[in-house]
């Protein structure tokens, strides 16, 4: 059995003056409390304490990242324990575990690597890797240590030291599960945010139902525009009551459109019908970001864009398995020309707040980082989904700094379902932002003052005052 090993200067410079100045930095900001500021973790976990079941279901079946990379080698997912679309799973937890385990070899080099082992020796003590002979032994531990009282969800979030945690629902949801953590008197901080992609996307499975749903809750007509947008206002201030302090949007692409009255009220009723074309379901998301910001304007949730995604790029398995499966797929996006009916409408309000998130890191210094240099409404998002890791930190920071500084970004943002990582993710931010600040005050482009003030900013600073936390 080999050694778990995290080396104290992992993801530090490999020259020994700027790794000296990396390792004063990261310890004037490690154990900062963390902002989570958007996420899909589960708030049930929250609202019941229950312990976990187990490390498959825990670790391996929610993860999108591990299930993408097993499965591209050939690894079927109901061998992992996933669930197909209304059955039950009919593998062996252990089983499946042990398949993983045999697996490891393959997230060498990924960030998945990186979190999972903070995870599997911060988290659960545990001194040997992960591979086939281990395979039991973790299971085993894991397994048990999830059934004491330290290791429920309250626990955790409490031991991870975490400030505040936006999980994400739709406007269909009747955020019962919030209702309970504050029911429980629980003081740990567990907000929402509105996710209003199911009525806003004419292409989403069972839109017309989810109007209807719509409807129900909001004791408005949301198959007529006026009575649609009354919907959104009722269910965005009910978020707001209940935490929320922002909203999100994870569109195609990121286009907008600002249309008149007349206009806007003809394409919501071609949407609503029956046949909906590619053609007007992009043109109804495209003017719904623009309601939405001026919705934001209203009532002050800062508004977060995550576009770029092709989503269930494998047909098969999302009519197999469902969605969030591994099996969506960046997409180039431009954002100079299809954010520009939005911007001049709203681009100017300093009281509005817009975060943009990209999958295209070619768009970092040629479109994102002149627009939120330029405009006071908008704010650029982390490195997201398939850049969320060491170096696709290092490509954000050097190529957005320059024009955009550091004050148009808005920190670190975890953005996961795997509650566990949300420590490991943090940290791995936090050491490469110290890296990259150490080179600045090596190049002698930062005094180290400001390096440290920075470093803060970019651990915690940023992430509360943008998401009014």
């Amino acid at each position: 059995m080999q050694p778990l090993i995290l080396h104290p200067d992992r993801l530090f410079p490999a020259d020994a003056q700027t790794r000296s100045i990396a390792r004063d930095l990261y310890r004037s900001v490690r154990d900062l409390p963390i902002i989570s500021p958007h996420g899909h973790t589960d708030p049930a976990w929250f609202a019941t304490n229950a312990p976990f079941t187990d490390a498959t279901s825990l670790l391996l079946v929610p993860d999108h990242y591990l299930l993408r990379m097993l499965y591209s080698q050939g690894i079927a997912l109901d061998d992992l324990g996933v669930r197909r679309k209304g059955q039950p799973s009919s593998a062996d937890p252990r089983a499946a575990w042990r398949l993983f385990a045999a697996n490891y070899h393959l997230f060498r080099g990924t960030p998945s690597r990186l979190w999972l082992d903070w995870v599997f020796a911060e988290a659960f003590g545990l001194e040997v890797r992960l591979e086939a002979g281990t395979a039991d032994l973790y299971f085993d531990s894991i397994n048990a240590k999830l059934q004491q009282d330290d290791f429920r969800p309250r626990a955790l979030f409490e031991r991870f030291n975490i400030e505040a945690i936006a999980t994400t629902e739709s406007p269909l949801d009747t955020l019962a599960h919030h209702q309970a953590i504050r029911d429980s008197g629980w003081t740990g901080r567990v907000i929402t945010a509105y996710r209003p992609d199911p009525v806003i996307d004419p292409e989403f499975e069972g839109f017309r139902d989810n109007l209807a749903r719509f409807s129900d809750l909001s004791g408005k007509d949301a198959f007529s525009y006026d009575g649609y947008l009354a919907a959104h206002r009722n269910r965005r201030a009910f978020f707001a009551r209940m935490g929320a302090t922002s909203t999100d949007h994870g569109h195609p692409t990121a286009q907008t459109a600002d249309l008149s009255l007349a206009d806007a009220r003809a394409l919501f009723a071609r949407v609503t019908g029956e046949h909906v074309s590619p053609a007007d379901a992009e043109l109804f998301r495209a003017h719904m970001l623009t309601v939405m910001a001026q919705m934001s304007i209203e009532d002050g949730l800062v508004m977060q864009i995550h576009p770029g995604s092709y989503r269930n790029h494998n047909p098969w398995l999302f009519e197999t398995f469902g969605r969030d499966k591994g099996a969506d797929i960046p997409m180039q996006t431009g954002y100079v020309e299809q954010l520009a009916p939005l911007l001049a409408r709203y681009g100017n309000e300093a009281g509005l707040t817009i975060i943009l998130f990209t999958l295209d890191e070619t768009s970092y210094s040629r479109e994102l980082a002149p627009l939120a240099g330029h405009y006071p409404a908008l704010r650029i998002g982390p490195p997201w989904w398939f850049h969320d890791s060491p170096e696709g930190m290092r490509r954000f920071r050097e190529q957005m700094t320059e024009t955009a500084g550091f004050y148009n970004t808005v920190g670190f943002n975890d953005d996961t379902r795997a509650f566990l990582s949300i420590p490991a993710r943090h940290d791995v931010a936090r050491r490469m932002d110290c890296a990259f600040l150490a080179r600045l005050v090596a190049e002698h482009r930062l005094e180290d003052s400001e390096a440290a003030e920075l470093a803060a900013d970019l651990a915690y600073n940023l992430a509360k005052k943008a998401y009014k936390l």
